[in-house]
Formats: structure tokens, sequence, C-alpha cells
């Protein structure tokens, strides 16, 4: 009994440095635009930033690769760089609103995401795909083949699709900056904690 008392007290440090080596695994690579990359603001004040500190305590490394004005083609350019330097659990596909807003068709910029994906999960890594939105100025048409595109690209990959993140931040003036399309400073931390709790599900 004795015995078999000693060699539990010697497997308990391993067990815990066993679970916290897997909570630490846990690296969240995101690849966007300039929702992500705190357009007009300091990088720390964006909600990429603010996100990374609210998730101190839960061990989970966050890699902003947001970059503004990207498109698909320049993220799928990217992502293979991206992997090598990084080597992400997951990751947060939040792209293809600049293809949008320059008309590029939908079905180039489908083809790129779904590159981006199968490489990601080629590679055992976790993905997460944001909604886009554009305005309604492009016509019915265009813009509803627009949206519909992360619905099926979330459908064929069964992958979890995140409503769109500003839906009721656009809505709000005073969240927005000048030109309508980047939130402000002050959304910034609002976007953290309704990102926070949206991605966090999808990160165990």
């Amino acid at each position: 009994m004795a015995i078999r008392l000693k060699i539990i007290l010697l497997l308990i440090p391993l067990w815990i440095f066993s679970d916290h080596l897997h909570a630490a695994e846990r690296k969240l690579l995101i690849l966007g635009d300039s929702l992500s990359a705190a357009y007009n603001l300091k990088q720390e004040q964006g909600w990429v930033s603010l996100l990374q500190n609210k998730w101190q305590d839960e061990n989970i490394d966050v890699v902003n690769a947001a970059i503004s004005g990207e498109t698909s083609d320049g993220g799928l350019a990217r992502f293979p760089r991206l992997l090598e330097q990084h080597s992400p659990t997951h990751l947060y596909l939040e792209l293809g609103a600049n293809d949008g807003l320059r008309g590029y068709p939908v079905k180039k910029m489908r083809e790129n995401l779904s590159k981006i994906i199968e490489l990601a999960q080629s590679q055992n890594i976790n993905v997460i795909i944001q909604e886009m939105r554009i305005p309604t100025n492009y016509g019915p048409r265009y813009t509803r083949l627009f949206t519909e595109a992360f619905t099926k690209l979330a459908e064929q990959y069964e992958v979890p699709l995140l409503p769109f993140f500003l839906a009721d931040i656009a809505l709000k003036p005073e969240l927005m900056q000048r030109d309508g399309l980047h939130p402000n400073l002050e959304a910034q931390p609002i976007l953290a904690e309704q990102m926070a709790e949206w991605l966090l599900p999808h990160l165990n």
C-alpha cells in the first residue's frame, strides 16, 4: 500500500504538467483584414490585443496576422508561411470583405478561402469562419451571393460560422469611424468581450 501511494505521489506532478501543457498548446491565429488589424488605432487598442489580455489566465496564445486591406488572395499567399512561423492549433478566418468591396468575383473569393481551410485542416488545425457582409449598394444579387458564400463554406467543411461581428456596432454611429466601415476606439472593448464569448467555446 505504501509503495502504491508513493507511485501515485510521484505521478501527480506529471499529470499536472501534462494538463498544463495541453492547455498552453492552444494557439489562435487570426487571419484577417483591417477589422481585426486595429485600423487607424494603436495595435494595443484593437480588440485582438484586448482579447489576448483578457485570455491571459486561459493559457491561449493569440497571434494577430490581420493586415489592413487584405483580400482572400493575399491571405492565401501568406498563409503557408504563417503556419511555418506560428504552428497554430486554431484558425480564425476573417477575410473576404475587401474582395466584396472591390467587386471581385464571389467564386474566386470562395475558392481562395476553400484553399486556406483545406490547408489548415490538412494540418489538423481547427478552423472558425467569420461571416462577412458588404453594403447593400452592391446590388441584391451580388450581396446575397457574397453572404451565402460563408454559410456554404462552413457547411462544406463542417466548421463553425460566427455571425457578422459588426452587425450591432455598425448600426451605432458613435461606435464607428467616420468612414462608416471600421469600428472606433470605443467599440474595441465591446468587440473583445463579444469575440471572447463567441470564440472560446470553439477553442477546447
